[in-house]
């Protein structure tokens, strides 16, 4: 784990935007994305986003997130391909440039949450119909579903809110057809099983993620990211049963952690932003790297300074512009 100084330090060399005059530009909540000659490159920024709102900057965000989608996307590429060419710096992946498909399949093994699309939050108002998934009476906040279900979401345009929908009715609206739908749902879960299975074992559950699928050339494939502390749920695993048991919230390492802080300041997505204190930031700079070494099991590795000219100049040295 990196150092409090580090961290510290960092905060005034977090990566909040690029503007490489390369391509076509297109600027997501998180990432930077760099379309020519059939690929992207996908600058992972520092920027955090809850509740469909950018937030701030936090110490290597980007960096956790791109490398943790890394791994995965090479332990998962026997299940579904995805779009990596390869990762020439920490914070960028290279891709095939896919055709994206609008909806997210979010993929869900408890039921909880604070955001007005998460499960819990349309439970505890009554919802039992849940995008087509029938849930019984009696569900506790926390609890462990009887098996995974699949909840999508439609992609919003930049600064509009996700909308939960049923997979009948993303066929209905022809947003996906029913074959690649299936094909996507299938993908899901094994997904989800694979992941939930091998961060098992680093007594982390992976409580709930999504992933995002394009096509290429008429193949399924798995693009964006995948298992990050951005894209999913993790809880410490040999805590959760207790800490249950005593209705207290589970043990998490990932961005919850700052949705909740948030909920806390009464902020859920609409108004004015709460200004976000750098001991909030660095807690949350702490889960994420957290993350990643349960996860991946290996050391996170990183030094002060400018993430911006390491990009250009890995980049460059990687002759991608």
């Amino acid at each position: 784990m990196l150092s409090n100084i580090i961290l510290k330090n960092q905060l005034k060399h977090t990566l909040d935007k690029t503007n490489f005059k390369i391509g076509k530009k297109y600027e997501g909540k998180v990432r930077d994305n760099y379309i020519l000659n059939g690929k992207r490159i996908i600058i992972t920024t520092d920027r955090i986003s809850a509740f469909d709102r950018v937030l701030c900057t936090i110490p290597f965000k980007g960096q956790v997130l791109n490398q943790t989608s890394a791994f995965w996307f090479e332990k998962t590429k026997n299940i579904v391909k995805n779009h990596v060419i390869n990762v020439p710096d920490p914070n960028v992946m290279v891709v095939k440039e896919c055709n994206p498909y609008p909806v997210e399949m979010v993929v869900r093994g408890y039921i909880t949450g604070v955001t007005t699309t998460s499960a819990w939050y349309n439970y505890e108002r009554g919802v039992r119909n849940f995008c087509g998934n029938i849930l019984p009476e009696g569900l506790k906040k926390n609890q462990k579903l009887g098996k995974p279900i699949i909840t999508p979401s439609t992609k919003a345009e930049h600064g509009m809110h996700d909308e939960s929908i049923s997979g009948e009715e993303i066929i209905k609206r022809k947003l996906v057809d029913e074959k690649t739908y299936r094909k996507m749902e299938k993908a899901a879960l094994a997904l989800f099983d694979f992941g939930t299975k091998l961060v098992a074992k680093n007594n982390l559950i992976l409580v709930d993620t999504k992933y995002e699928f394009g096509d290429l050339y008429g193949e399924l494939v798995l693009i964006d990211e995948i298992h990050t502390p951005d894209s999913s749920r993790f809880w410490i695993k040999n805590t959760y049963n207790e800490l249950f048991s005593r209705w207290q919230e589970p043990q998490k390492l990932d961005k919850e952690y700052v949705r909740q802080w948030l909920a806390e300041k009464g902020f859920i997505g609409e108004g004015k932003i709460p200004a976000i204190p750098d001991e909030v930031k660095i807690e949350a700079a702490k889960r994420y790297i957290t993350a990643y070494e349960m996860i991946t099991g290996k050391e996170f590795n990183a030094r002060n300074g400018n993430v911006l000219e390491r990009i250009e100049y890995n980049l460059k040295k990687a002759k991608v512009f």
